[in-house]
């Protein structure tokens, strides 16, 4: 039986090849997916490896809610480096400063403006007070920073934002713009920089002025000499630190939690990356099972002759489970090495996202290429297993009496009524998720155990539902194209078992995208709606970490600007519920804002009054009239103050939970800080350069963002548009790989009609008609899979949308008509493509050989 397994595999090298090319594919996504974390987080450990070289014991400030979200302890002063540097073990203590600073490039963008948190800044060290030379920073160009007006970049930032030696640089830490002379440039081995990130280096007065105060610094590097028991020195350095304020540890127990971060940070995007390769996987198990299934029902007299001569069932079933065992060992090894060119283009197609991924090689574990193997032959096998099962039950006479038998009326009537079930399961908890009105981890899971019943239940009613469907596409081929078209109708009728197989490949694949595109597409329309509902404005000016109450004044005196309206918020809890507390002066915010009340008025809001919106209300029970307890302030900051409510409101962007004064709310913000300015122009001068007088206006900070309507609208839905092309390219696969099988399918039916094919050729139909009828075929099935796939995704869409409710007021489902055309004439070119081989071969049959075949 093995000897006749090895045949069977090289017999049928061209009856395999698509299901081999399923499987590679496949495969192919897991051990690219494999690959690429084990190599973006190899490349992160390597990352901070070179960070922490010679690093004996680091000393590090804890973060205080003191001086604001961002605050350190001071507790790191230069005495308390000397009195560490004292130690007899101690060979060196660097003391560092770290920081933010966002770059404008040369034609004033800001750099990495998406990125904020990669935009690095530190002290420059030298070695020695004469060398010049920071070990931690090698010098590429010029020399490192010494006074207050100098500064320093890393090559790959300064080339990016197009400056050199000599340069003035203009940049942001936390106000306006400043501006530096650039007098050298570095190499740094920071993960964040050689990721996409940007470093700019100062000398230490001029980062300590920028980022702390005279004297302190956020870390003390201790290097240690060799043979040093670093754990030790790590203890006696922790009892010269004060009780509070600062924590000692050492270089090798910093790796460990560096690599245990990276470990799960790494472990999400793979996880994520193992689903789309499983849904690959699974589309093509429909694609091996019909290519088995189709190889039984034409080897089937060889299978009764071989049963005939004394070969028992479980030799049948061995025999064909081995050769699908060695199909998929092979098409796996294939799949393998195709995945590594996978691993190699996620890293730059993902930084170009912003992902933010270090370089590195690629890491090939050992378990990445056992399980890439282990998962393909495995895939393989189970999807043979029916139809070696089935080959095993049939009786040596009934095998030779035919080719091609339907499937039972009782196997089918089973599979309808299993399908009916498992369907009408999936829609009744599908119409339940969708009166439901949050996403919270519990509701999205039954989402998804909902939507894989309702898939389920489709792919085993796709027999049932083939006929009605084909029947009605078999109208508009018989009525276009006579005869062809309505001998493709029967062909692909023949047996509705295989063809829902290979329609319900592509309808796995078209039920993912579409119902991605009808959710994203929603979702793109809800974050628009919801940028702009209620602002007037013409402008929002904000920051990165919020802008100071001086410059929100100044707007205002900006010739061209009509009105505006600085806005603050503060976290404030009603009722035992949290949300935000928007400040504004009223009659100003009524200028740039429409707020719709429901009750009470935006012009009953003063000091100590304050209105909420509508679900804060409903949820706290609160009216108008109304007198409450609320709690106020950051967190460890929080006051208890009394407040009366006098209006309520439909939320918006610009105020969410509730509205009081901005003298109310200042008091209780981060630093003191607001958050953005609404503008509305002048309506006799237009905007046109108005955003450019603002950004002057406020110094002209790379940290300050004006935006008008239009930008404030793509910077909401940007991120969802990035989102579903990168989805689509993962989902893609599984539509490459359905057409795959209906490439084998045709090309497999071709094979087993070859007498009929040399009959209609006698006959009168020409090589032209053969090859229009195996098209129109090709086209009928696609279209049958495209039509399912697009109907269930758009349903599952339609009922998932109900759990954005809370989060996103203004969802409703929209139907991207253009989009789902497109995937229409996607499956229609589907049909085209994949008939070409078969076409062309069914029309190159020599009439008399098929007529004679067997």
């Amino acid at each position: 039986m093995l000897r006749t397994a090895l045949r069977n595999v090289f017999a049928h090298k061209a009856r395999l090849v698509m299901t081999a090319l399923a499987v590679m594919l496949g495969v192919a996504f897991v051990s690219g997916t494999l690959v690429f974390g084990d190599s973006t987080a190899q490349a992160f450990r390597d990352a901070s490896s070179q960070n922490l070289r010679g690093v004996a014991v680091s000393v590090q400030a804890e973060f205080t809610g003191e001086n604001g979200e961002d605050g350190r302890s001071t507790v790191l002063t230069s005495e308390l480096a000397d009195e560490i540097g004292a130690l007899p073990d101690v060979t060196s203590v660097r003391p560092t400063v770290n920081g933010n600073a966002t770059l404008a490039d040369k034609d004033g963008r800001p750099v990495n403006a998406d990125n904020t948190w990669q935009n690095l800044a530190a002290n420059y060290v030298p070695e020695a007070p004469d060398s010049g030379r920071d070990g931690r920073y090698p010098l590429v160009e010029g020399r490192g920073p010494a006074a207050a007006d100098e500064m320093a970049l890393d090559s790959r930032t300064a080339e990016k934002a197009g400056y050199r030696v000599g340069d003035t640089v203009r940049f942001a830490t936390d106000g306006p713009a400043l501006t530096k002379t650039l007098v050298g440039t570095v190499d740094s081995d920071d993960p964040r920089v050689t990721a996409g990130g940007s470093l700019a280096l100062f000398d230490t007065a001029t980062a300590q002025e920028l980022f702390l105060q005279d004297g302190q610094f956020d870390e003390l590097v201790v290097t240690s000499a060799n043979g040093t028991d670093d754990a030790a020195l790590t203890r006696e350095i922790g009892a010269l630190l004060p009780a509070e304020g600062a924590t000692a540890t050492s270089g090798e127990q910093l790796a460990v939690d560096q690599a245990r971060q990276i470990t799960e940070s790494t472990r999400a995007l793979t996880q994520m990356l193992l689903v789309f390769a499983g849904i690959a996987l699974f589309v093509g198990v429909f694609i091996i099972a019909n290519t088995f299934t189709m190889l039984i029902a034409q080897r089937s007299r060889e299978i009764a002759l071989m049963r005939a001569v004394g070969a028992t069932r479980r030799q049948v079933v061995r025999s064909v489970l081995i050769e699908a065992a060695l199909l998929g060992l092979a098409a796996s090894a294939v799949g393998f090495a195709i995945g590594l060119g996978i691993a190699a283009g996620l890293r730059p197609l993902l930084n170009a996202s912003g992902a933010g991924l270090p370089e590195g090689p690629l890491v090939v574990s050992t378990g990445a290429v056992v399980w890439s193997l282990v998962v393909g032959v495995v895939v393989t096998v189970l999807a043979a297993w029916l139809p070696s099962r089935k080959a095993a039950r049939i009786a040596p006479v009934e095998a030779l009496s035919t080719v091609d038998q339907a499937p039972p009326q009782r196997a089918m009537a089973l599979r309808n009524g299993l399908g009916g079930v498992l369907a009408g399961l999936g829609v009744l908890v599908m119409l339940y998720v969708y009166t439901l009105d949050n996403g919270d981890d519990s509701n999205l899971y039954l989402a998804m155990f909902g939507s894989l019943l309702t898939m389920t239940g489709m792919i085993m009613l796709a027999p049932l539902l083939s006929r009605p469907l084909i029947s009605l596409a078999g109208g508009l081929t018989n009525r276009f194209f006579g005869v062809n078209g309505k001998l493709a109708t029967e062909n692909a009728l023949r047996n509705p078992r295989r063809t829902a197989a290979t329609a319900s490949a592509l309808m796995i694949g078209l039920t993912l995208i579409t119902g991605l595109s009808v959710a994203g597409s929603s979702t793109d329309a809800a974050l628009q709606q919801a940028a702009v509902e209620g602002l007037t404005a013409d402008y929002k000016v904000s920051a990165d970490r919020g802008l100071d109450p001086e410059l929100g004044a100044r707007v205002a005196d900006v010739p061209g600007v009509a009105d505006s309206a600085p806005l603050a918020t503060a976290a404030l809890d009603v009722e035992g519920g949290f949300t935000l507390l928007t400040g504004a002066d009223p009659q100003r915010l009524g200028n740039v804002a429409d707020l719709t009340f429901t009750s009470g008025a935006l012009s009953e809001i003063g000091p100590g009054r304050v209105a909420v919106s509508e679900a804060v209300a409903e949820r706290s029970g609160l009216a108008v009239g109304d007198t409450f307890r609320g709690v106020i302030g950051p967190y460890g900051e929080t006051e208890d103050i009394e407040l009366t409510l006098v209006g309520v409101y439909q939320e918006t962007t610009v105020v969410t939970g509730a509205l009081g004064t901005l003298e109310d709310v200042m008091p209780h913000t981060w630093e003191g800080k607001i958050d953005s300015v609404l503008v509305r122009a002048d309506s006799g001068q237009g905007t046109s350069g108005l955003d450019q007088d603002i950004r002057e206006a406020l110094g002209n900070s790379p940290l300050i963002t004006v935006q008008n309507q239009e930008q404030i609208v793509a910077a909401e839905s940007g991120a969802i548009a990035v989102m579903l092309n990168m989805l689509y390219g993962l989902l893609g696969m599984s539509v490459v790989i359905a057409v795959l099988g209906v490439v084998n399918t045709l090309a497999m039916s071709v094979f087993e009609r070859t007498r009929e094919l040399g009959l209609l050729r006698a006959i009168g139909l020409d090589r032209t008609d053969i090859r229009q009828m195996v098209r129109l075929e090709s086209v009928v099935i696609s279209l049958f899979g495209a039509v399912l796939g697009i109907g269930t995704g758009i349903f599952l869409a339609w009922t998932a949308g109900g759990l954005t409710g809370s989060s996103l007021a203004t969802y409703e489902t929209i139907l991207p008509w253009t989009r789902l055309a497109l995937f229409l004439l996607l499956a229609l070119a589907i049909g085209v493509l994949a008939a070409i081989w078969p076409a062309r071969r069914a029309a190159r049959l020599n009439m008399l050989r098929a007529i004679n075949a067997q």
